[in-house]
């Protein structure tokens, strides 16, 4: 019995399959960025170096995490050698639309705004909310308790504005996740705002954070990207890490990674994977 191809995947075949064939060098590309990677062998991609497991360095310097397992992954589809870039939540866009990289792989969420700026590709790969992580004595039931506290936050992280426009928080925001975790203990800030996969990973190490909670229920559960510059979305680089991205939920590898890096299925990957794998039997 004959197994469906998803028409996404097949576009990535066959871009896969142009691209491998191109004879041109690097000026012949014109603005096809994939090309260009094809051609030099070297994909750039931003990513954070202080956002553990997703993106961080390992004890001998080098960058490591969920996200840069998946550009490595992509890399290797190209026959190229993915070459990192640091970013931080306030400068990947500008990297991205500047030409220092080609792809963005930075635990960003997709929102309306920043569609405005850089080219989001589907489908997404990750999917969070925002938070708050406290002293358990502060005894915070309700968000609104909030109002008027300073808290500390990362720069550029999309739900400083929500919710210092929805609960009346006053985000103090620091460039690092380092900083950030330095000025809590500083006593700068009673807790600190930022992504709830994040805080997770936090507490379960109750040695560093002991005496620590997230007694809130999270906000605005939002997508990750993976972004292109905008030129780039619907074209053969943006078209073939769509199909890189879908191909990673149908076989499971997004979830295999996850694993790997030490977190527990998220919801919205075995959902994305659940839709995603083939709905035909297995031939005998």
């Amino acid at each position: 019995m004959k197994r469906h191809v998803h028409p996404t995947l097949l576009a990535t075949l066959l871009v896969c399959g142009a691209a491998a064939s191109a004879k041109a060098d690097q000026a012949s590309c014109m603005n096809d960025t994939l090309c260009r990677i094809m051609t030099t062998k070297v994909l750039k991609v931003g990513t954070k170096d202080d956002y553990k497991p997703w993106s961080y360095r390992d004890a001998s310097g080098k960058f490591a995490g969920i996200e840069v397992d998946l550009a490595e992954d992509l890399a290797a589809k190209l026959g190229a050698k993915a070459e990192f870039v640091k970013v931080n939540s306030a400068n990947r866009f500008e990297f991205l639309a500047q030409g220092q990289i080609d792809v963005m792989i930075a635990s960003a969420s997709e929102t309306a705004e920043r569609r405005k700026i850089v080219g989001f590709v589907h489908p997404n790969y990750y999917s969070s909310g925002y938070n708050v992580l406290l002293p358990k004595a502060a005894t915070v039931k309700d968000w609104g308790q909030l109002s008027g506290q300073t808290i500390c936050a990362l720069q550029g992280a999309w739900y400083n504005k929500p919710a210092s426009e929805k609960f009346g928080i006053k985000p103090l925001a620091f460039s690092g996740e380092a900083e950030v975790e330095s000025a809590l203990k500083q006593g700068r800030c009673i807790g600190i705002l930022e992504d709830d996969n994040l805080i997770n990973l936090q507490l379960a190490d109750t040695q560093r954070w002991a005496g620590y909670a997230m007694p809130l229920p999270s906000q605005e559960d939002t997508p990750w990207g993976m972004a292109v510059r905008l030129d780039d979305l619907h074209k053969p680089l943006g078209i073939f890490i769509g199909g890189a991205i879908y191909d990673w939920h149908r076989s499971g590898k997004l979830l295999d990674i996850e694993k790997a890096n030490g977190v527990a299925p998220s919801a919205y990957l075995v959902k994305a994977h659940d839709g995603a794998k083939d709905t035909l039997p297995t031939p005998n």
